[in-house]
């Protein structure tokens, strides 16, 4: 554990916040969302609570700034992966499940990004203030974009329904996310009563078949 004295000047402020920002991210390899305290972060990065609060406002401040990070670097790795897999002449229905398989793999690979994303709105959107709320917005959006510029790339039937199916898919990810992770007493609910079993969700079949459906809907809206 490290201790820090007092930042001093912007480079010093900067590297404070980046340790906080480095051990809130081991944190959450180690643990969920829910489980990440300000308490232990503090302690994990030396620091008095007051102080971390001094270059963050909140716990969730923090976890959205993760949030922005994890989704940058998620966009930046798609484009070769999909153009790895997905032939331009193919026809559209290829296209698609290509398009959504690939966004799945790529998602599961992303455990941390997923879970901040199933915390999002629930969680990680309260106890900020509007400036920050509005600076991560601002972000969203771009990393909406760059989704959606993917996507009419490789499915330019979408035309200018690709932002909505690309924000519409990143809010479908939080939310398969969270129906694949049930808790222990719902494990042994589906434990004794096997027919209960048809509701738990696998996190990779179950997105991928939404995300491919959501895609062939925008579509043949887009057609109509």
């Amino acid at each position: 554990m490290a201790t820090f004295q007092r930042a001093r000047s912007e480079e010093q402020r900067e590297i404070r916040q980046q340790a906080i920002l480095d051990t809130a991210t081991a944190m959450l390899e180690e643990m969920p969302v829910s489980a990440v305290s300000l308490n232990e972060l503090s302690r994990r990065v030396g620091l008095a609570k007051s102080n971390v609060l001094r270059y963050f406002e909140s716990r969730e401040a923090i976890l959205l700034e993760l949030l922005d990070h994890h989704r940058r670097q998620w966009t930046d790795e798609l484009p070769a992966q999909l153009d790895a897999v997905i032939t331009p002449d193919a026809p559209v229905r290829e296209r698609t499940q290509a398009f959504a398989a690939v966004l799945t793999r790529s998602l599961a690979q992303h455990r941390v990004l997923c879970d901040l994303l199933s915390a999002q709105a629930g969680v990680l959107e309260h106890n900020v203030s509007a400036e920050v709320a509005a600076r991560y917005k601002r972000s969203a959006l771009g990393n909406v974009a760059a989704l959606a510029a993917l996507a009419r790339r490789h499915l330019p039937e979408l035309g200018d329904r690709a932002d909505g199916l690309c924000a519409q898919a990143v809010m479908v990810t939080g939310a398969v996310w969270t129906h694949a992770r049930p808790s222990a007493s719902m494990l042994a609910a589906y434990e004794a009563d096997p027919s209960l079993a048809a509701l738990r969700m696998d996190f990779t079949a179950t997105l991928e078949e939404m995300l491919a459906t959501l895609i062939a809907g925008t579509l043949a809206r887009a057609e109509g």
